[in-house]
Parts: structure tokens; C-alpha cells; sequence
């Protein structure tokens, strides 16, 4: 059974928090996996137990000082890991495009996808490098395109794809009138439509590798409510200051009621990691409300039941971004 560790820096040196162990994580020896959003927080903290895991890691970040320092952490608690950085732009479709483009020449099977990356409740309404509202562009489009990219190498690795989505995703709806909140835009609405959207693809790629023999299994995860980066100031999405319930999710992960940055990555290792056939599935954790505790299989939200919206969320994200996803 394998550690997780709280990774932070002080003068740029890496310090590695031990907790107990929670969940087992399999030999990875030989897989490669491609991690989104793995330079920091949660993201970081699934990063280190894949790699001590043994596995072949592919980082594709965007700020390539930040990628540099997730390295220097993971090979603290995992000094002969294998991880390597990729240069990518969730909010930007050419270079989603590039990164399919040279991992396909790079020619190598991936075994595991996780969509871990992501953006929330910007103040107010941004656009991404194509015009699409901030979080749908980037939490939704940016991931689902890319795994377009990847197809060929998902099908060859015959893939566990993991797509992280929010307890957010339990409640709203998709805007179907509206996918780019330009006519009426709420911050925490338009976080709930991008991550519903995105759940809906997932299981949508589960069912279409079932009925066209892809050979691709696909899974939902939530981390359920922890004090992770998405709650911090973000200066670059315009948010100057934390989340303001922040201070109080702290507190409540600090008494053991929310879960914590790195107890919030278990539920994405077990949708990713557990062995047998998983496809369909959401994992979170199994508290009250889904809030907090060791993983477990959930139902599926609400949101998520309708195969008819999994196929009109595929289609519109195929004719939206040029991706190569197939019509079946």
C-alpha cells in the first residue's frame, strides 16, 4: 500500500507531509499515464501516487516553472520516477491540437487519462483563446477535445479514462440555450453546466466504446469539498482574493468533517486505478452528502442519467471543436 503526501514549497524547496494510507494503489509498472492539472493541490498529490506507483507519468502543464517544481516534488517522496512535462493550454484548442499531435508521434499506448485540470467561478465572465466562456472552454471542451486527440493512443492502451468533475455537478443543468453564458452569466452556474457537460461525455465515450469495441472503459470522480487551489485567490481568472467560503471549508477539513488537498485525490485513484471493469461509474467520497471520507462507487448524479443529453453533449462537442471525435 503506498503513501499520499501534502506537497507545498518554501523558498522553493519541497516539503513532504506524510499521512496514513487510505487506499491501495496497484503496481503501474509499464503504464502511461497522462494526468491534467498534476502541478499542484490534489492534482499534485495523484501525481506522486501514480508515480511511486511505478507508472510512466506524462504531465502536460502550462506553466512550465510550475511543471518544474511538481517534478522536484514527486521525486522527493518517489526519487526514481518517471514523469516527464508536456506543454499544454486547456483553454486553447490549437494547443490541445499540438499535444494530441506529439503524443501521437511520440507513438507510445496510454494506459490511463485523467482530466484533472481545471478553473472556477472567475468573478466575471471570461472567454478563451476561441471565445468560449472561461469553464466550459476549459473544464469541458479543452479535456474533451484533447481525449479526441488521444483516441487512437486510448484505444490502442485499451485506456482507464477518469474524468474529475465537482459535487457542483449534483446540482444545476446543462444551458443548452446558452453553453457560453453569454446572455445571462453566473459564476457558480456556469462551473455546475461546464462540469454536468463533462460528466455527460464521459460516460458518453463509456457507452460508444462499449457499442464500437474501442476498448476504452471511462469513469466519473468528485473529490467531494476540501480546501483545494480552486478556492484560492486566482489572479489570472481575475479573482484577487480566495473564495470567501474558503475560510470555513478549512476549518471544517481541519476537524476531519470536509476532506483535505490530499485526501480529495483518492476518489480519482480509484476510478483510475481499481482493477476489473469500472466503466460507467462515479466515485466520491462516501461521507454525508458526498462531502468528505474514504471513496466509494456513487450513484450517478441526477444530471449525469440522461443518455440522450450524453449524446447531444458528444455531438455538440465534436461540431463546437473540430475535434476528431466519432459519430456513431
Amino acid at each position: 500500500m503506498l503513501g499520499a503526501d501534502l506537497f507545498t514549497w518554501k523558498k522553493e524547496q519541497a516539503i513532504v507531509v506524510r499521512r496514513p494510507n487510505d487506499i491501495t494503489v496497484p503496481d503501474l509498472s509499464a503504464k502511461r499515464i497522462v494526468l491534467t492539472g498534476g502541478s499542484d493541490g490534489m492534482g499534485l498529490s495523484i501525481a506522486s501516487r501514480l508515480a511511486a506507483a511505478g507508472a510512466e507519468l506524462v504531465l502536460p502543464v502550462r506553466n512550465p516553472k510550475k511543471g518544474e517544481a511538481a517534478l522536484a516534488a514527486i521525486r522527493v517522496w518517489a526519487p526514481q520516477a518517471d514523469v516527464s512535462l508536456r506543454s499544454l493550454d486547456l483553454s486553447s484548442l490549437e494547443s490541445v491540437a499540438s499535444l494530441g499531435a506529439t503524443l501521437r508521434e511520440e507513438g507510445k499506448p496510454i494506459d490511463v487519462f485523467i482530466g484533472n485540470a481545471g478553473v472556477m467561478n472567475p468573478p466575471v465572465r471570461q472567454t478563451t483563446v476561441d471565445g468560449f466562456e472561461l469553464q466550459f472552454g476549459t473544464n469541458h471542451l479543452g479535456h474533451a477535445a484533447l481525449i479526441g486527440h488521444l483516441l487512437p493512443l486510448l484505444q490502442e492502451g485499451r485506456a482507464r479514462v477518469t474524468l474529475q468533475l465537482s459535487i457542483a455537478a449534483n446540482g444545476g443543468a446543462v444551458n443548452w440555450d446558452d453553453l457560453n453564458g453569454e446572455h445571462c452569466y453566473d459564476g457558480m452556474a456556469a462551473y455546475s453546466h461546464s462540469k454536468i457537460a463533462y460528466g455527460l461525455f464521459g460516460l458518453e465515450l463509456d457507452r460508444r466504446s462499449k457499442a464500437e469495441g474501442w476498448g476504452i472503459t471511462a469513469n466519473l470522480s468528485h473529490p467531494g469539498v476540501a480546501p483545494t487551489n480552486l478556492l484560492a485567490a486566482r489572479p489570472e481568472i481575475g479573482r484577487v482574493d480566495a473564495v470567501p467560503a474558503r475560510r470555513l471549508i478549512s476549518a471544517l477539513s481541519r476537524l476531519g468533517i470536509l476532506g483535505t488537498v490530499v485526501s480529495a485525490d483518492q476518489s480519482a485513484l480509484m476510478a483510475a486505478t481499481t482493477p476489473g471493469e469500472q466503466g460507467g461509474k462515479l466515485f466520491g467520497p462516501r461521507g454525508i452528502g458526498g462531502l468528505g471520507g474514504l471513496p466509494v462507487e456513487r450513484k450517478l448524479f441526477s444530471s449525469l442519467r440522461s443518455p440522450g443529453d450524453g449524446r447531444r453533449i458528444w455531438e455538440l462537442t465534436r461540431e463546437l471543436t473540430k475535434a476528431p471525435l466519432p459519430l456513431t
